[in-house]
């Protein structure tokens, strides 16, 4: 039996509802203990960290558009951005299940003629920062390793190795001729999952353009974790440049879990988890938290221009099916 998409909604604001009201109750002593010293001081590093989130946003378009490019796939960087920012307003303002990947692939395929390349460019692109989220917080660990020595840091190690092997056999069954490969024509969902499959093939022979994909990628996540450290500078929350390092990621593969609405109250209840032994109480993991989805949905704003006039079929004929990979 199909779940009405309302009934899923509901569900998942529900969720973020009850977190939030949870961690609120837990720690308000400590929130109304919260006092930050300069208030000028502390817009300046918000500011600095929406700034921080824009150009994350502009890096993640470009690392689309760079997958884009080498599967073939002709768009412009502009429309890429274009299309890139209306998927965060969905993603993280609009409480809906369609979702922000769904706009993109959508929105690409009309420009380029083929639903099924979109789908292989937005998988393959999300499938790096799956890869460099988790390299990122293990990295950090092992130069620090008495970041191991509390129960955050030995969840994360989990977490970060759990994703890797996942990831990994995601991968495998995806670029296997016996997987995924397998699939192409029939439906839709098997010309989709087919191309995918061709995509990975085509990076799988193209190592340059991997590498340059994953460096891509490694600057957008970074300025991501820059953007939660300036963040939690303007509270005064700095466990350390190697603890960001290692827990920021974490908290930004937990929040993606389609349990709530932009990840409100997980990504909280993440940052009280990680932080904990690094002097940040309660109430400041849970205001750091919700800056943090402030200052993205402001930033999101952005692309709701794009959401609503962006959508427009263009006249005249539609483009033809593009190829994957040179």
């Amino acid at each position: 039996m199909r779940i009405p998409h309302s009934l899923v909604t509901a569900l998942r604001v529900c969720v973020s509802a009850g977190l939030l009201a949870l961690l609120i109750i837990i720690s308000r002593d400590e929130l109304s203990a919260l006092d930050v010293d300069s208030k000028s001081a502390a817009a300046a590093w918000l500011i600095a960290a929406a700034i921080a989130i824009a150009a994350a946003f502009v890096t993640a378009a470009a690392r689309w558009w760079r997958v884009a490019d080498t599967l073939d796939v002709n768009v412009s960087g502009r429309s890429m951005l274009s299309i890139y920012v209306a998927a965060q307003f969905v993603g993280n303002f609009l409480p809906t299940t369609i979702g922000g990947d769904v706009l993109r692939v959508n929105r690409l395929g009309r420009i380029c003629g083929s639903e099924a390349s979109a789908f292989a460019t937005v998988i393959i692109e999300r499938l790096t920062g799956w890869v460099v989220l988790p390299l990122l917080t293990l990295v950090a660990l092992v130069s620090q390793p008495s970041l191991l020595t509390h129960s955050g840091g030995q969840i994360a190690a989990a977490l970060a190795l759990g994703t890797l092997a996942v990831l990994a056999f995601i991968v495998w069954i995806a670029e296997h001729p016996r997987g995924l490969g397998r699939l192409s024509g029939g439906s839709r969902i098997r010309d989709a999952l087919g191309a995918v499959h061709t995509g990975l093939s085509v990076f799988r022979r193209a190592p340059r353009a991997a590498l340059h994909l994953l460096g891509v990628g490694f600057a957008y996540q970074f300025l991501l974790v820059v953007a939660t450290a300036l963040t939690g500078a303007a509270i005064g929350v700095n466990p350390g440049l190697r603890a960001w390092l290692a827990f920021a990621p974490m908290v930004l593969i937990v929040q993606l879990l389609p349990v709530a609405i932009g990840g409100l109250g997980v990504r909280e209840g993440a940052l009280v988890l990680f932080l904990d032994a690094h002097g940040v109480n309660e109430g400041e993991a849970v205001l750091l938290g919700l800056l943090l989805y402030a200052l993205t949905l402001l930033v999101s704003l952005s692309g709701a221009p794009t959401l609503a006039f962006g959508g427009r079929r263009r006249r005249g004929k539609p483009q033809a099916e593009v190829p994957l990979g040179r």
